[in-house]
C-alpha cells in the first residue's frame, strides 16, 4: 500500500525567510483531501428548466436561476426567473431579475422586470427598474419601490379589470 506524507514532515523548522538568502522559497503544500474550500462558492450554474410539457401545482423556491416553459399554478421565487413564450404562470413571481416572455396571471415583484414583446401579464408589477417592449400586453398597475423583494406584505393593489 502507498502512504501519503506531507512535504513539511521530517523537515526542521526554518526561521522566517531572509530576503538576502539565496535559498528559494519552499513549494507550497496542497491541503489534504476533504479540507479544501469550495473553489466557486457563489458561482451560479446553468438555470433549472421546466419544460413545456410540465405542469406544476404548488410553490417553487430556489436561490438559483430558473427558466419556465410549462405551466405553474403557485408562487415562484428565484434569483433570475425567465418565463418562456409557451409558459403560463398563475401566482406571484418574485426575483432579482424577472424576464417575462409568456403569460403571467398574478403579481410580479423584482429588482429588474422586463416584459418582452410576447409577454402577457394580468396583475400588478412592483419593481425597482422596469422595461416593457412594444407589443407586450399588460393589464394591472405598476409601482416602483427601492426594495420590492423586501415588501412581501405589500398591500394588494387594484385587481386588473376584466374585459
Amino acid at each position: 500500500m502507498f502512504s501519503k506524507t506531507r512535504v513539511t514532515e521530517n523537515r526542521p523548522q526554518q526561521p522566517a525567510s531572509n530576503p538576502t538568502s539565496a535559498e528559494p522559497n519552499p513549494t507550497p503544500v496542497a491541503p489534504e483531501r476533504g479540507s479544501e474550500p469550495n473553489p466557486m462558492p457563489n458561482k451560479r450554474t446553468t438555470p433549472s428548466v421546466l419544460s413545456s410539457d410540465l405542469t406544476v401545482t404548488g410553490n417553487i423556491r430556489t436561490d438559483g436561476d430558473i427558466q419556465i416553459e410549462g405551466n405553474v399554478e403557485g408562487d415562484i421565487r428565484a434569483h433570475q426567473l425567465v418565463i418562456g413564450e409557451s409558459a403560463t404562470i398563475k401566482g406571484e413571481i418574485v426575483g432579482d431579475e424577472v424576464v417575462v416572455n409568456g403569460r403571467v396571471i398574478g403579481r410580479v415583484r423584482g429588482l429588474k422586470v422586463r416584459l418582452t414583446a410576447t409577454a402577457r401579464v394580468e396583475g400588478d408589477i412592483i419593481h425597482k427598474t422596469i422595461a416593457i417592449e412594444s407589443g407586450a400586453h399588460f393589464e394591472g398597475s405598476v409601482q416602483r419601490q427601492e426594495d420590492p423583494l423586501a415588501s412581501a406584505n405589500t398591500k394588494k393593489l387594484a385587481p386588473p379589470t376584466s374585459s
